[in-house]
């Protein structure tokens, strides 16, 4: 596919901004979330919302409705997806905790791999996707190393999804 118009990206995992010019063939690996992640020119460059249109998407935003319970946050959380891998974090294990206090909800959560460039951006997913959702007015995302990420925290359904089982 080529790009329509000039957008702002972010290359993957850094989470460093790129531009991408009209005109560029680029690849589509996903399209989940909200977003969706673009190869182009040996790279993987993660598109916003507002962007979508530039690569011939069509936005999935689903509205979310209903005041905020400990299932709603979790079911939100699974609208949020690491942009290399087409699963979402719940099923990947990245959340280990999700609590909500009144309008408040509190996420513990960790990464693939600690470096990685993209935690800020799944952070930022995580908030402004539970800040949508009526009644919270407060969300907290605490990033953890310990214990590590590892497969093994991945539910069943990501293990069939990325071929592991």
């Amino acid at each position: 596919m080529v790009v329509t118009r000039d957008f702002n990206g972010l290359l993957i995992p850094s989470g460093v901004p790129i531009l991408v010019l009209a005109g560029t063939e680029v690849e589509i690996t996903q399209n989940k979330g909200g977003f969706a992640t673009i190869y182009v020119n040996g790279n993987l460059v993660r598109v916003g919302l507002k962007d979508l249109d530039a690569i011939g998407v069509k936005s999935e935003k689903v509205p979310i409705t209903g005041s905020i319970t400990s299932e709603l946050a979790w079911q939100v959380l699974k609208e949020c997806y690491d942009p290399e891998i087409p699963v979402n974090i719940v099923d990947l294990g990245l959340v280990y905790e999700c609590l909500v206090e009144g309008n408040k909800v509190i996420v513990t959560m960790t990464l693939t791999a600690p470096m990685c460039g993209m935690g800020p951006i799944l952070v930022s997913d995580i908030k402004s996707k539970l800040l949508e959702v009526e009644n919270v007015a407060t969300v907290e995302v605490e990033m953890v190393f310990d214990p590590p990420w590892t497969q093994d925290r991945m539910s069943e359904a990501a293990k069939i999804e990325l071929g592991l089982i």
